[in-house]
């Protein structure tokens, strides 16, 4: 319910001020045969199967290639859409970013993590903390349903039991009065959600230099935080040091295990990351990420090179090409 107003009042006028086009893909020309092709067996024909629709129809590889390329590209949304989602989403991480920063500034557990467990379960429930949990939940939540509507990723598995493990998380500590730590593990995570989406937005208005700074800015705040302190900060606390003050207590089991269920999920992403970056090292720019669907306007590359090279002559270039690009989908999200 958050999300319609802003993407309509905000993200789509500042989209469309940097030059992002408010149209869909290109529309592949009708044709029976082909869409069967397309719907009932394959989005991406063999060369076997090619030459038998260039013989049935009297066109060439080329010009078939083309019209599948335009018809995979139909069912992907518009630049402008993925834009106006991440810029909602970078509002809020930078936003709840700031918030839990100045909250926890004053915090004494964020200078001392074992107060975390000083006194507990008896620890009092600021109005400052109570809001930023709700937030934060409700942010959660809106991610979970409106998974199944915005864009697909090829990540949607991982990211789902990521919501469901940062639900379960938020909920439970603050059931049980664990809000503190809660809260640190909160801001540890946003601090890099911001980055990411920031990249993103650069990647879409095609600021290829920008793009990759903030990307390269993101991985190193990524590792860091999800590889360092998250593991030798927080995880060191709920395993040893809470044990420690407060002795064994029923919770210690799930709140650990769901701890370190998002550990994993970290490593995942660190390896994915890892990999673009050194993509990017290699190639001299950021270019296809192997966990979403976030890609470089590839729809708009690809109706001009088929407009430039027309469909009726025979290439060679785009043999082995998916989308414009050589197969997976271009760069970034979480």
């Amino acid at each position: 319910m958050m999300k319609p107003r802003p993407k309509r009042f905000i993200a789509k006028p500042c989209a469309l001020r940097i030059g992002i086009e408010d149209s869909g893909p290109y529309q592949a020309q009708p044709n029976a045969i082909l869409e069967k092709v397309f719907i009932s067996i394959t989005k991406y024909p063999d060369k076997k199967r090619l030459e038998g629709l260039s013989k049935q129809l009297d066109w060439n590889v080329r010009k078939i290639q083309c019209w599948f390329r335009h018809r995979r590209n139909q069912d992907k949304p518009p630049t402008l859409t993925k834009f106006c989602e991440s810029m909602w989403r970078f509002t809020f991480y930078l936003c709840i970013f700031c918030y839990g920063i100045r909250f926890l500034r004053s915090s004494p557990w964020f200078w001392d993590i074992r107060q975390c467990w000083h006194n507990y379960p008896f620890q009092p429930l600021s109005s400052g903390l109570y809001y930023y949990y709700i937030m934060e939940l409700a942010f959660y939540w809106s991610l979970m349903f409106s998974q199944f509507t915005d864009i697909k990723r090829k990540d949607f598995l991982i990211m789902f039991v990521h919501h469901l493990v940062t639900i379960g998380l938020i909920s439970f500590s603050y059931i049980n009065n664990m809000v503190r730590v809660g809260t640190l593990i909160m801001c540890l995570h946003d601090v890099s959600d911001f980055l990411l989406e920031a990249a993103k937005l650069a990647n879409y208005a095609k600021y290829q230099r920008l793009c990759d700074t903030l990307f390269v800015i993101f991985s190193a705040v990524f590792m860091v935080t999800r590889l360092g302190i998250y593991p030798f900060w927080i995880l060191n606390t709920t395993l040893f040091e809470s044990w420690e003050i407060i002795g064994p207590y029923a919770s210690w089991w799930l709140l650990n295990g769901l701890l370190l269920t998002l550990q994993v999920l970290h490593v995942i992403w660190s390896y994915l990351i890892a990999r673009i970056a050194l993509k990017a090292l290699i190639r001299g720019k950021v270019s296809k990420d192997d966990r979403s669907d976030v890609e470089s306007s590839s729809e708009e590359e690809d109706v001009t090179t088929c407009t430039k090279s027309p469909c009726d002559s025979s290439s060679s270039n785009g043999a082995n090409r998916v989308n414009g690009h050589m197969g997976g989908s271009y760069w970034a999200e979480e």
